[in-house]
């Protein structure tokens, strides 16, 4: 194993050796108590401390070397040594790099001198890494190179895609090594998306460490090249390991390819047998065996394979014994001129080599496995044995004193034991040459026998005590430098236990008199309310009496809310990035994620927002944000209750600025004259300007061409360029630039220069397939040319004429129907024409701007459809036995009305009675039908027909015609003119009469309470609204109508609408459509109670062939009401 590690001094803490328990009081030299691990690794950015702590009396001295030189502590500003100890505190803010080296601790005193281990500095670097650029499909290594152990630190790797942090997933193709580095056996597109960091983790400070991330950029190509299998780790065809019995073997195998290989394992020329001290892992890349032994020795070959290629590794693997202890060397104290021997005996494949040293200094001689150190004629120094290998070193002291025995501890004590148990008396005691011990009862003889035993610390064991072992005992030590005793005094009790129960609370006075208010005792059980962090603690409950005790504990852990983190600390600013670093908060028991919240200058002070979630194993995060920008951070932690208050916020950061990254979005060239084309372009927000001074980059050519980009710069969303042919394409791009640089371009788009109006007019315009409401129109389309621009659409005009029959008036507004150019023939189908009607048309050719000149117009006509529905559709009650309707002619006849359809049926009857239905022909519109009973109802269906068939039906209900409405309202009437009568005769002086005010005042109090009463039951008697029904259905319903009676105002307005006036008649036009047309001549008879006949006879004639003489009488709708008197 070659030449072992250099001797060192030290001196170890006594490792539980009763002997060598050596009061400090006592003149001792120094012995090594605490001292930092060999290898020793730290952060620059922190206070370096290198621990080194000793006893001794007299108190050491303390010294260190660095890579074996005296290191003269005073004299470096940088390093100090703590007071009373050697822990050296390194505060290193400049050129930390030159602490790295290996330093020894030594405490000295007048008789002789400690050394520590040796101790390795080391720094954990954060380099700044370049991005790595590698192409699709080829192999990468990210190394992580994390510091050195002992114990070797926990790696893994992050990806830091903004806003989230994840933890890399190994699979098939990514695979983090043994050594800590990241393989990608082929990179792919998706690879480039994230920063990767490598963590390293120091369990036995539980710190973790971070490097600096790398950017991976993956170049894409338009075919990813195949690749046959190569090795990443290890390289070339064969490695060998040699691993120590009983520690961890790692054998590793990691190919790079396209497509992935995949790894096989064989041992010894055949496969691989996994038994249950070997674990398979990584995807078979990792054969894990925790601990190793020598019938692991083989050649291990792993294979990788591809659809291109096989390639093989061999892995020869030897295992050692590291030197272990035969007979291990035990510590010394002697008398002066005391012989002693020191034996150490150990083997280890290789044989282990021993060597000896002496306050230091190594002993100039090879000494075999079994050795052996003699000294005689002892003088008052110490020599220190050091056993040197790779992996073992045993230190041993002898001790020249001569020193009276002493016996240590407490002295005269009562001990209390129970009957059948065991009794331990301590006699701890010190003397050089060790004393001789012998306990004895009453100072009488020896004590021996199976029950009594002394141990080699002094101590007396007495097994199942008895009543009769009651008494003093004394403990004797003496050597050639003289005697010491003490006494033990033991009382026997053989009564049961007294139970106490006794509550044992953490930090009493420090909860306060409150909080023991909630605690209480119920029985043997305890009982705290309102539980809270401050009864977190150890609760002991404890039986006891005078001579034992039993106690049994219980920890109470209250799990709350984390603490907030504290100290934030920004480091490492770039423009993009900046390293944020806190103290994590207390988790109160349970684990805690970490979330990041911001505050930017969005000009909305104090308005925090989430900016990504992170481990709770963290401390310090990589946080990418936007240049140019003010940034303030806090950080909260959360578990599983909740979560903490916020942080303090950082200090305020602002990120340098950087060239825009963003490319304005939507950009269009359209021209808004013949001769010029706007350019714009939507803005970049604010946070995406990344520096001062925005402006936009814009670049214009004529496509096709070969003239050069030119180019304008603006501040503005918009650009114009003028003097431009007519509806000519251009290439446009544009670039956002600030004062520190251009952005990326935009994707080259086409824009078109203004358009101008077309100058031609589609041809040969003409109609086909003519039906009622719809026909197909054709047109011969025009040339691009003559567009001035893009072809939009053709567009329609067409307007409604009149209408075939002559006297009916009709609406001439104009109507356009547009046809897109993506019909396979220029034609289309215009459509909601009115049948029967006289058409117009023309057509024009659109482009985005204008329209161009109109066609020819034509001329074409719809042949009859069926009518719309019968306007103005009346019920009226003429007598109390009788129902009588009539409609007016529909809004539409859409041809000549050939006859009308009624039908009715009632809705209230016991009895069902079939529907009936009446056809009249074109000059009736009324009907009337008698009634069964005054509360028979009807509902009645009418519609008009045409040659085509019937039209749309109007439907109605006839509405609660009763006895008594009648009654009152000519109750009403009649009393209304007899006041008026009254008022005319009653002329005489009689006004000063009392009979005549007391008549009066009685016909007053009557007529209020008969217009009261009238108008009540107009109320009450139903409001029947007259509108259009369509296709109701007229089966019989129930009396129990919920749709209303009937209101005799829509009587009085039906009317109304009846009797036109003169002026009314005589203003209609030709087409016009009167009742008057309708009558057999100049008279319209009325009945009795003024009313319509309702049964219109005779041909139909012009209304201006009517004469308006004396023979037509107009009546005022005021005789309605009157003649229902």
């Amino acid at each position: 194993m070659g030449t072992l590690v250099e001797p060192a001094l030290l001196l170890l803490l006594w490792q539980s050796v009763w002997a060598l328990d050596i009061p400090l009081e006592v003149r001792q030299p120094p012995t090594i108590i605490k001292q930092s691990m060999k290898e020793h690794i730290v952060d620059p950015k922190d206070t370096m401390v290198i621990e080194c702590e000793a006893k001794g009396n007299p108190h050491p001295i303390f010294s260190w070397r660095r890579n074996g030189k005296y290191f003269n502590v005073a004299r470096d500003s940088q390093a100090s040594m703590r007071r009373r100890s050697g822990t050296l505190d390194i505060y290193a803010k400049n050129n930390p790099e030159q602490y790295e080296a290996e330093y020894q601790c030594i405490a000295s005193n007048e008789y002789g001198s400690a050394y520590s281990n040796k101790i390795r500095l080391q720094l954990y670097s954060k380099e700044i890494l370049e991005p790595v650029v590698v192409s699709a499909g080829l192999p990468l290594v990210l190394s992580c190179d994390p510091p050195p152990g002992p114990p070797k630190p926990e790696t893994y790797w992050m990806s830091s895609s903004f806003p989230t942090m994840q933890a890399v997933r190994p699979d098939r193709r990514v695979s983090m090594g043994v050594n800590g580095d990241l393989y990608f056996s082929n990179v792919l597109i998706n690879d480039s998306v994230a920063d990767y960091c490598c963590n390293a983790r120091f369990p036995y400070k539980n710190v973790i460490q971070q490097k600096m991330p790398v950017v991976v950029k993956v170049l894409t190509t338009r075919t990813v090249a195949e690749a046959a299998p190569t090795w990443l780790s290890p390289t070339g065809s064969s490695s060998s390991i040699l691993v120590l019995q009983g520690e961890e073997l790692l054998l590793e195998c990691i190919a790079a390819g396209m497509p992935t290989p995949r790894i096989t394992w064989t041992k010894d020329g055949e496969d691989l047998a996994v038994t249950s001290r070997m674990k398979v892992k990584n995807f078979n890349k990792m054969i894990q065996i925790p601990k190793a032994s020598f019938d692991d020795v083989g050649e291990y070959t792993c294979a990788a394979t591809n659809r291109l290629g096989y390639i093989e590794h061999t892995i020869t693997v030897r295992v050692k014994a590291a030197p272990f202890w035969l007979e291990k060397p035990t510590d010394l104290i002697l008398a002066p001129e005391e012989n002693g021997r020191l034996v150490c005996r150990s083997d280890g494949a290789p044989r282990p080599t021993i060597s000896w040293s002496i306050n230091g200094e190594p002993i100039e001689r090879k000494i075999d496995v079994s050795a052996a150190c003699s000294f005689t004629t002892m003088h008052f120094s110490h020599c220190l044995v050091l056993l040197l290998s790779s992996v073992q070193q045993k230190y041993l002291l002898f001790f020249p004193l001569d020193a009276t025995p002493r016996i240590l501890g407490p002295r005269n004590e009562l001990t209390k034991v129970i009957e059948g148990s065991h009794a331990l008396l301590d006699c701890r005691y010190f003397g050089s040459p060790v004393p001789e011990l012998r306990w004895s009862k009453y100072g009488q003889g020896n004590l021996e026998g199976n029950r009594f035993k002394t141990h080699s610390n002094g101590t007396l064991e007495i097994k199942r005590i008895r009543i009769e072992d009651q008494g003093t005992y004394l403990c004797i030590i003496s050597n050639i430098a003289g005697r010491d005793e003490n006494q033990v005094r033991i009382e026997v009790k053989g009564e049961g236990f007294k139970l106490l129960v006794q509550l044992q609370i953490k930090s009493f006075f420090h909860i306060g008199f409150v909080h023991f208010l909630r605690i209480s005792l119920d029985e043997s059980n305890l009982v705290i309310t309102n539980v809270n962090r401050g009864d977190e603690g150890n609760y002991t409950c404890v039986i006891k009496n005078e001579l034992d005790q039993k106690s049994a504990s219980a920890h109470l852990m209250v799990m709350d809310r984390p603490n907030p983190p504290t100290n934030l600390e920004l480091s490492d600013p770039y423009e993009r990035t900046v390293r944020l670093s806190w103290v994590p908060g207390d988790s109160n028991h349970s684990p805690i994620t970490g979330k990041m919240q911001y505050d930017d200058d969005d000009w909305l002070p104090g308005k925090w927002r989430n900016l990504s979630t992170y481990p709770g194993t963290l401390n310090s995060v990589i946080l990418h944000l936007a240049p140019f920008s003010y940034y303030e951070f806090r950080v909260i932690a959360i578990n599983e209750i909740g979560a903490s208050r916020p942080s303090r916020p950082s200090t305020r950061f602002q990120t340098s600025g950087a060239p825009p990254d963003v490319i304005p979005k939507n950009l269009k060239g359209v021209g808004t004259w013949r001769n010029n084309m706007e350019i714009s372009w939507e803005p970049l927000t604010y946070r995406e300007w990344n520096g001062p001074k925005l402006k936009y980059l814009v670049w214009w050519r004529r496509r096709d061409s070969r003239e050069e980009w030119k180019n304008a710069t603006t501040k503005w969303l918009k650009y114009y360029i003028y003097d431009a042919d007519t509806f000519t394409p251009y290439e446009l791009k544009v670039q956002a630039v600030n004062d520190f640089g251009m952005g990326p371009e935009s994707p080259v788009v086409i824009g078109y220069s203004g358009e101008d109006r077309p100058i031609a007019a589609p041809l040969n315009l003409r109609v086909s397939d003519i039906e009622s409401t719809q026909v197909t129109v054709h047109w011969d389309t025009v040339t691009r040319g003559s567009i001035m621009g893009e072809l939009k659409e053709y567009k329609v005009y067409y307007w409604r004429d009149s209408s075939q029959l002559r006297w009916h008036w009709v609406n001439r507004a104009m109507k356009s129907k547009s046809f897109p150019d993506d019909v396979p023939e220029p034609s289309g189908t215009v459509t909601n024409l009115i049948p029967y009607s006289n058409y117009k048309m023309y057509i024009v050719v659109a482009n985005n701007r204008y329209e161009g000149p109109p066609s020819n117009s034509i001329h074409f006509s719809t042949p009859e459809g069926v009518p719309s529905a019968p306007t103005s559709f009346r019920i009226q009650q003429r007598h109390l036995d009788s129902i009588y309707v009539d409609w007016d002619l529909p809004a539409e006849p859409n041809g000549i009305i050939t006859g009308y359809s009624l039908k009715y049926q009632t809705v209230n009857a016991t009895r069902g009675e079939e529907l009936r239905v009446e056809e009249f022909p074109p000059n009736t519109t009324s009907f009337s039908i008698r009634r069964y009973d005054r509360y028979t109802r009807y509902r009645f269906s009418v519609a008009a027909r045409t040659r085509l068939g019937l039209g749309e039906w109007h439907t109605e209900e006839s509405p609660h015609y009763t006895t008594e409405s009648n009654l009152l309202l000519s109750l009403c009437i009649n009393t209304i003119g007899l006041v008026e009568n009254k008022h005319f005769e009653d002329q005489v002086d009689i006004t000063t009469q009392g009979w005549f005010i007391g008549i009066m005042c009685a016909v007053a109090l009557i007529v209020l309470i008969l217009l009261i009463v009238c108008f009540i039951k107009r109320s009450r008697g139903g409001k029947y609204p007259v509108r259009e029904k369509k296709d109701i259905s007229l089966e019989p319903v129930d009396d129990k109508d919920q749709e209303g009676s009937f209101d005799y105002r829509e009587e009085e307005r039906g009317l109304q609408r009846g009797q036109p006036s003169i002026e009314a008649m005589m203003k209609r036009s030709d087409s016009d459509d009167s009742l008057v047309e309708y009558g057999e001549g100049g008279e319209i008879p009325f009945n009795e109670d003024g009313s319509f006949i309702g049964q219109y006879t005779g041909t139909r004639r012009d209304v201006r062939e009517l004469d308006f003489g004396g023979s037509l009488e107009l009546h005022s709708p005021m005789n309605t009401i009157y003649s229902l008197a």
